[in-house]
């Protein structure tokens, strides 16, 4: 396993796999699938940019634009495609992604995401937003609301680690970088893309998750042709993180398929 400051990957033989972490995560919360899959595939968690260890956040972070530079990213490691595993927001990257440039992307694993962030009116959005900022904007930091937030977040007892790693992980995020991330994430609406996807499609809900609920991920990958669906009973929002050898084995399982299609 290699650390550099966008990225770390794990495993050198296999198919390329590119993870796509959250709003308040990082590379390293994919530990437990790089540990996992990294003999059988090239894995590559990427940090966004701002995130981790990097240092250059993007001059305007939009959909596309994290989309472009997920593109990038497997250029630089000479991969014309990939199967791209998206979480949460880097779910939202890695549909956007696949929109744009279905060509890179030989599958796509959706987990705790959605085609579209609140209601078509906006005014959701505007409440989430004011709120996610309030604390913020009342000097708390980072690390004052990372325990609250990440408690919003976890299912029916989640694996101990898990909290200590999701506090670490957005304590960690530079206060400005998380806050253009909160104003891209109520950007986001990709729906009008679903019917179009033509890449084999896992989407991975946790059974006790509030932000991307069972019932939604459901409907969704009814609109993707050919989708499948699965779910974690009992994890919340960070299933990969909670219950991580039930979400490895779903996720092996599919990309095991997708090799033996491809063979």
């Amino acid at each position: 396993m290699s650390i550099v400051p966008f990225a770390i990957f794990a495993g050198d033989r296999g198919a390329p796999v590119l993870f796509l972490h959250g709003i308040g995560g990082n590379a390293e919360l994919w530990r437990p699938q790089l540990d996992a899959l990294g003999s059988a595939h090239r894995c590559i968690a990427w940090n966004m940019p701002g995130y981790g260890r990097t240092t250059s956040p993007l001059p305007e972070m939009t959909f596309p634009a994290l989309a472009a530079a997920a593109g990038r990213l497997l250029d630089r490691c000479g991969f014309k495609a990939a199967h791209v595993v998206g979480h949460s927001m880097g779910g939202m990257v890695a549909l956007e992604f696949a929109a744009t440039w279905p060509e890179r992307v030989s599958s796509l694993v959706l987990s705790g995401s959605s085609a579209a962030f609140g209601k078509s009116d906006g005014t959701w959005q505007a409440e989430f937003l004011a709120q996610r900022l309030k604390p913020l904007d009342e000097g708390r930091g980072m690390a004052g609301i990372a325990g609250e937030v990440v408690d919003g977040l976890l299912g029916d007892t989640p694996d101990p680690a898990a909290r200590a790693a999701l506090v670490a992980s957005m304590a960690a995020i530079p206060e400005p970088v998380y806050r253009a991330a909160l104003k891209c994430l109520v950007t986001f609406d990709r729906r009008d893309a679903l019917a179009g996807l033509g890449m084999p499609t896992l989407l991975i809900a946790g059974g006790r998750d509030k932000v991307a609920p069972p019932e939604l991920m459901r409907r969704m990958a009814e609109r993707i042709a050919g989708a499948q669906y699965v779910e974690i009973p009992g994890a919340g929002h960070l299933a990969n993180l909670e219950q991580p050898a039930a979400f490895n084995a779903k996720l092996a399982a599919f990309l095991d398929a997708q090799r033996k299609q491809a063979a």
